[in-house]
């Protein structure tokens, strides 16, 4: 058995559930044992702040992190600062 932490951070809610699950157990399979509220909205997920496939392996101590979906392009936002800045 491995233990790892599955976390939801998103502004206005918090949720995390730490699983014990068997070896070789997926990104995938982590996620939807945990059910937490909101996990399908998530685009995409990372462990320990690296994004991950869903079918990757899972190691001892791990920590799941459910990425919430963006908002706005970053490049976008990149551009418009740039053109707002006096030149």
């Amino acid at each position: 058995m491995i233990r790892v932490q599955v976390v939801l951070a998103w502004p206005q809610r918090v949720g995390q559930r730490t699983l014990e699950l068997p070896e070789g157990a997926t990104v995938a399979e982590a996620v939807t044992a945990a059910a937490l509220e909101g996990s399908d909205a998530c685009p995409a997920v990372a462990v320990h702040g690296v994004v991950a496939r869903a079918d990757q392996l899972l190691q001892d101590g791990d920590r799941v992190e459910l990425l919430r979906p963006l908002l706005a392009d970053p490049k976008d936002n990149r551009r418009r600062r740039a053109k707002a800045q006096p030149k």
